[in-house]
C-alpha cells in the first residue's frame, strides 16, 4: 500500500478539496469585503477533481473534506459527494459550510453519502453575526443547522474563530447554545490568512484565554485524550455533562507535529500547508494531458517539500499571498 510521508515522517492521509472561491458572506478573517473572484474556467471540474482524488486514494489518502469558499455555492454538490464517496479507497468524505443554504441541500447530501458536516459560526446574536461576516443570515444559518439534524447528521460540529475585539463578547452565549443543542463547539485561535491582512499576534484569542472564560462563567472543563494524531482539535468535557468543546490553538500551541493534511485549491493547486507559499500546479497536468503517474509524482513532490512547522512567530515565517478563501479552508 502506497503512503504518502513526508521529511518529518508524518503520514498524510486528509486531503482538503476547495470547490469554490465564491461566498456569500464576507468574514473578516478571511475575505476583504469588496472581492473578485476567479473565472469559473479557472475552476476543476467535478470530473478533474474526481480524478485528482482517484490519483490521490491510490497514494494513501483516506478521507475528503470539501470546502471553499462556500462549497455550497457550486452547483450541483452533492453530485460531486456521490462521485467521491465511490472511490476505492476513499473511507469518509465530510464538508465544512457557512450554512446559509443548508435547508435546501442538506438531505441531498446526506442521500448522496456525506459522512459529516462543520458549520462556521462565529456568533449567535445577529448584532455581532453581522459585525463578522459583513452580511445578514444568522436565521439562515440556524435554520440549516436544523435541517441538517433532520437530514440525518448526528454529529454537528460548529466551527468558531476567536478574535480579541470582536469576539469575546460571544463566547459563553454561542457555548450555551451549543450546549443546548447537543453541538460540538470547536474554538479555532484567528490566524494570519485574512484578504485584508489585519492580522496580528495581539489580535489572537488564545484558547487558553477562551477556556478560562468559560470556566469563569459556565464551569469546569476537563481534556479529553488524543485518540486522532491528525486531529487538529484537542477536545475539553464539561464536568457536568454538558457534552465537549474542542479548541484549535494554530498560533500559541500548533499541531504541526501530528498534520495529515494536503490541500487541493479551486484553481486545482497542490499545497502542503495552509501557510505554504509554494503550489504544486496539478491543474496544468489535468488540462495539458499529464498522465495519472504524473499526478501522482506531482502529490509526492509537494509532500516531500513540506516543512517541519508553519513558523507563525518566528522571524523566519512568510505570510502566504493568498488569503484563506484562495486556499480552502
Amino acid at each position: 500500500m502506497s503512503r504518502l510521508v513526508d521529511g518529518f515522517g508524518r503520514v498524510h492521509t486528509d486531503l482538503r478539496i476547495s470547490v469554490t472561491d465564491r461566498c456569500n458572506l464576507r468574514c473578516t478573517y478571511c475575505m476583504p469585503a469588496e472581492v473578485v473572484f476567479r473565472p469559473r474556467e479557472e475552476l476543476l471540474s467535478f470530473e478533474e477533481i474526481g480524478r485528482v482524488t482517484k490519483v490521490a486514494a491510490a497514494e494513501g489518502i483516506r478521507t475528503i473534506r470539501l470546502t471553499g469558499g462556500e462549497p455550497l455555492l457550486r452547483r450541483d454538490l452533492a453530485l460531486l459527494v456521490r462521485m467521491l464517496v465511490a472511490v476505492p479507497g476513499i473511507a469518509e468524505v465530510s464538508l465544512t459550510t457557512n450554512g446559509l443554504l443548508l435547508v435546501e441541500q442538506a438531505a441531498a447530501l446526506a442521500d448522496a453519502g456525506l459522512a459529516r458536516l462543520n458549520v462556521s459560526l462565529d456568533a449567535v446574536g445577529e448584532p455581532a453575526f453581522e459585525r463578522i461576516t459583513r452580511r445578514t443570515g444568522l436565521d439562515r444559518v440556524l435554520a440549516g443547522l436544523a435541517a441538517a439534524r433532520r437530514a440525518g447528521f448526528a454529529a454537528l460540529r460548529v466551527n468558531a474563530v476567536s478574535i480579541r475585539g470582536l469576539t469575546e463578547g460571544e463566547i459563553v452565549v454561542l457555548a450555551e447554545f451549543c450546549r443546548r443543542e447537543d453541538l460540538h463547539l470547536r474554538f479555532i485561535e484567528f490566524m494570519p490568512l485574512d484578504a485584508d491582512q489585519a492580522w496580528r499576534e495581539t489580535s489572537v484569542l488564545s484558547g487558553a484565554e477562551v477556556r478560562s472564560i468559560l470556566e469563569r462563567e459556565l464551569g469546569r472543563l476537563e481534556p479529553l485524550p488524543v485518540t486522532d494524531r491528525g486531529q487538529p482539535a484537542v477536545d475539553w468535557r464539561w464536568v457536568d455533562g454538558g457534552g465537549l468543546v474542542g479548541f484549535i490553538d494554530a498560533v500559541t500551541s500548533p499541531f504541526c507535529d501530528r498534520c495529515d493534511r494536503l490541500r487541493l485549491t479551486a484553481d486545482g493547486q497542490f499545497r502542503n500547508c495552509l501557510f505554504s507559499t509554494t503550489e504544486w500546479d496539478a491543474r496544468s497536468l489535468l488540462r495539458g494531458g499529464g498522465d495519472d503517474a504524473e499526478i501522482a509524482a506531482l502529490l509526492r513532490a509537494c509532500v516531500g517539500a513540506k516543512r517541519a512547522a508553519h513558523g507563525i512567530g518566528s522571524p523566519a515565517f512568510e505570510r502566504p499571498t493568498r488569503a484563506m478563501y484562495q486556499i480552502g479552508g
